[in-house]
């Protein structure tokens, strides 16, 4: 089990939110952010992606497309709520949320699918 409160207390932690896995649109967001996963990590970031799903989906989605970040099965919706993420027919709205040393330095309401590692580097270059 991760505690992302301890996990993201130093440095940087990204959370971001997707409705289920291995479908279309989440596909794309976390292949997005496993490509450039090199970059982000060079900046110190680390990566965590959340769900309603179970367990097994997480895994079986993790293995296929070889996501080198923890999946978190939030089945329970305890870390949708809160964050405050909307849901809609139990499935968690695509939201991203970047902290440093602990404190929210960027979120985004309406997460990109392809371009969210590409949103997370150009915060990160700004600051």
């Amino acid at each position: 089990m991760i505690n992302l409160a301890e996990t993201g207390a130093k440095g940087y932690t990204l959370v971001y939110f997707y409705p289920k896995a291995d479908t279309p649109g989440c596909t794309k967001q976390a292949c997005s952010l496993r490509d450039s996963y090199a970059a982000l990590t060079e900046k110190g970031v680390r990566i965590y992606g959340v769900s309603t799903d179970k367990v097994d989906p997480h895994k079986s989605f993790k293995d296929n497309y070889k996501l080198p970040f923890d999946l978190l099965a939030d089945s329970d919706s305890k870390v949708v709520e809160a964050f405050g993420v909307p849901k809609t027919m139990g499935f968690s709205k695509r939201q991203a949320y970047l902290f440093k040393d602990g404190k929210l330095v960027w979120s985004d309401q309406e997460a990109s699918t392809e371009k969210q590692a590409e949103d997370v580097l150009k915060v990160l270059e700004g600051k």
